[in-house]
C-alpha cells in the first residue's frame, strides 16, 4: 500500500488500490474448459487407467471410473480447468503413446470443450 506524507507529522494518509476486473473475469471468473477423452478400440482398460494416473494424478479407483465411462459413453471428462492447462493435458494425452495392444496405432484422443 502506498504510504503519502501530508506534511504534517503526525498525520499519514494510507491508499489502498483497488482490484481492476480484467473484462473476462467480471461476473463470472476465469472461464473453464473441459478435457474430453474419447473412447477407442485400440486400447485396454488397463492403457487407460494408467495413463489416467500418470497424466493426471487421479486415484486408481477414479481411473477405472473414468475408463468405465469412456467404454459405455464414448466420453469422458477426465478435468476442468483453464484453457491453458487444458490444452496441455489434451496434448499430453496425445502425446501419450500407443497401447500394447495388438492392433493400437497411436494414443487416444481427446478435445477441449468450454464449460458452458
Amino acid at each position: 500500500m502506498p504510504i503519502f506524507p501530508t506534511g504534517d507529522e503526525e498525520t499519514v494518509v494510507v491508499v489502498t488500490p483497488r482490484k481492476q476486473r480484467t473484462p473476462q473475469r467480471q461476473g463470472r471468473g476465469v472461464p473453464r474448459y473441459n478435457v474430453v477423452l474419447w473412447d477407442s478400440d485400440g486400447h485396454t482398460f488397463e492403457y487407460v487407467e494408467k495413463m489416467l494416473r500418470e497424466l493426471f494424478g487421479h486415484e486408481k479407483e477414479q481411473c477405472h471410473e473414468i475408463a468405465k465411462t469412456v467404454d459405455a459413453e464414448g466420453r469422458a471428462i477426465v478435468l476442468t480447468t483453464t484453457r491453458e492447462h487444458a490444452e496441455l493435458k489434451r496434448d499430453q494425452i496425445h502425446a501419450y503413446g500407443k497401447d500394447n495392444l495388438e492392433g493400437s496405432k497411436g494414443s487416444m484422443w481427446s478435445t477441449v470443450e468450454a464449460v458452458e
